[in-house]
Formats: C-alpha cells, sequence, structure tokens
C-alpha cells in the first residue's frame, strides 16, 4: 500500500470516528498540494470547529514540513477552528496535538511517540 493510501485511509478512519459520534466531518481532498492553505479533516458539532492535520507513522518521530503547520494556522484562523495535529503512531491510538506541542527544528516541526502520549489528546478528549 502507498504512502498516499495509507494516509488517506487513516484520515477517513479520523472521519468515521467523528460521525460516529454525532460530529460532521469531511476530508479535503487535495490537502497540501494546491496553492490555498487547507486542512486534511474539518469536523463541527455545532458549537467547535476542528482543522485537522493528520500523520501516520510507523517510527517513533514524525517530522512535519513548517510550510505545513504554518498552512493549517493559516487556514484554521480564516476558518476560525481550532488546528489539531492528529497523529497515529504504528499500532497506537489516534493522539491530538496543539501546534504548540510539537517541538521546533531548524528545518520543520517533530513529535516523538513519547511527547505525544504525554501531552496528546485522545480522540475522546478532543471531541469534549
Amino acid at each position: 500500500m502507498s504512502r498516499k493510501t495509507k494516509g488517506i485511509n487513516a484520515e477517513r478512519d479520523l472521519i468515521h470516528k467523528f460521525w460516529g459520534v454525532g460530529w460532521a466531518a469531511v476530508r479535503v481532498a487535495g490537502s497540501g498540494s494546491m496553492k490555498y492553505p487547507s486542512a486534511d479533516v474539518l469536523a463541527t458539532n455545532k458549537i467547535r470547529r476542528l482543522a485537522i492535520e493528520c500523520k501516520t507513522v510507523k517510527k517513533k518521530i514524525k517530522y512535519i514540513e513548517k510550510a505545513g503547520i504554518e498552512q493549517l494556522k493559516e487556514f484554521a484562523e480564516l476558518f476560525s477552528a481550532e488546528p489539531y495535529i492528529a497523529v497515529k503512531f504504528d499500532k497506537k491510538e489516534w493522539l491530538f496535538l496543539a501546534i504548540e506541542d510539537l517541538e521546533e527544528t531548524e528545518k520543520s516541526f517533530m513529535v516523538t511517540l513519547e511527547k505525544a502520549e504525554i501531552k496528546g489528546l485522545l480522540f475522546e478528549e478532543v471531541i469534549q
């Protein structure tokens, strides 16, 4: 399975989770490949709006390009949404991190499994 297919399947998994608890959610096709800022998934329960960048990773560390984080921040501000990075480490549950919880390096942002487990919110916590 290609990385792109794995990412699309992960985004769809997350959408099903939101719909399963009474939230509306959509996948934004082409996010990250158009000239306009966007998020991978948008979710709402009429009270809150979430703009989510989804990442899957087999290793215990994930690097995320700075441009992608800046686009998420810009989109979330314009859309009046809460920005989250949702990371699914191999054989683990989704963890949702605020941008401030990512560690900035010279060229990117990064999150380790250890830090995600400490700072991240589980799906059940993010929808409260």
